[in-house]
């Protein structure tokens, strides 16, 4: 079974070659489409109504836990990234940052290094293939995953397959560990969700626009990088992360560096 979904990712795609269109903004419309439909009935008959239930019977501080415990799993994989990237000084700020939430914060299950100023840096495979000079390919619509390109979706097949989540033993425990993910995210984005229900027209040209326009700044950022990193932090990150509240991560715009620099008295000024 482990082996399936290391590569199901790989054969979700091969199985995509009689769907091109002469879109070339989307070649894999009707695919995508489809899938994109199946994902959100998927989503409404059974994730949001569990993910519903789950909220309302799970204490709010329970569910911050659970998603800060994950977070700390997530943070070990931007982290590898980050090296794979050649992003040192992220990949040892993030390495600090699973340091101090791993053993002060209860495993992770207390975010104590965001306390502390020592904040997420979000990274992925797919990056780390973007970094390296592979190209997106067409983009794609996951099972159960969403929005992606076929360069993201190797990246998914490679978390799936040797992320930190994979590596829990049982693999019964690595796939309850997963669901339990799923449905906790889902669950804190149910707001989320029922505002994207009353703006989106086409959710379908909706998502792919919001996805690709994401991914392309992402991507851009991490290819603008020197090859070995040893500076600051990076300032053109468009997010901080700050703690959870009700159950959803608060997710600010960073301030610029010069506006940060400009908040600072000026030591030589009287």
């Amino acid at each position: 079974m482990k082996q399936l979904v290391r590569f199901l990712p790989m054969l979700a795609l091969a199985a995509l070659g009689g769907c091109a269109t002469h879109n070339p903004q989307d070649p894999l419309e009707p695919y995508n489409r489809a899938m994109f439909t199946i994902n959100d009935k998927v989503d409404r008959a059974v994730l949001k109504p569990v993910a519903t239930g789950y909220k309302n019977i799970t204490p709010t501080p329970i569910r911050h836990g659970v998603t800060n415990f994950f977070g700390n799993f997530g943070d070990v994989w931007s982290m590898t990234n980050d090296f794979l990237q050649g992003n040192v000084h992220d990949g040892l700020s993030t390495f600090m940052r699973v340091g101090v939430n791993s053993v002060f914060g209860l495993f992770g299950t207390l975010d104590i290094a965001t306390e502390m100023g020592i904040y997420k840096h979000p990274n992925d495979f797919g990056l780390t293939l973007a970094r390296w000079g592979m190209g997106s390919g067409p983009y794609v619509v996951l099972p159960f995953y969403g929005p992606s390109t076929v360069r993201d979706a190797a990246g998914t097949g490679v978390f799936l397959a040797y992320g930190p989540t994979a590596q829990v033993s049982p693999p019964s425990a690595s796939y309850g560990a997963l669901a339990l993910n799923l449905v906790n995210t889902r669950a804190n984005l149910l707001d989320a969700s029922n505002l994207f229900d009353q703006i989106a027209l086409d959710p379908y040209v909706f998502t792919r626009s919001a996805y690709e326009q994401r991914r392309k700044s992402q991507v851009q950022e991490v290819r603008d990088r020197p090859i070995i990193d040893l500076g600051e932090p990076n300032p053109l990150a468009p997010y901080s992360y700050g703690p959870v509240q009700d159950g959803i991560l608060n997710v600010a715009p960073k301030a610029p560096p010069e506006a940060a620099s400009a908040a600072k008295p000026d030591a030589a000024s009287p």
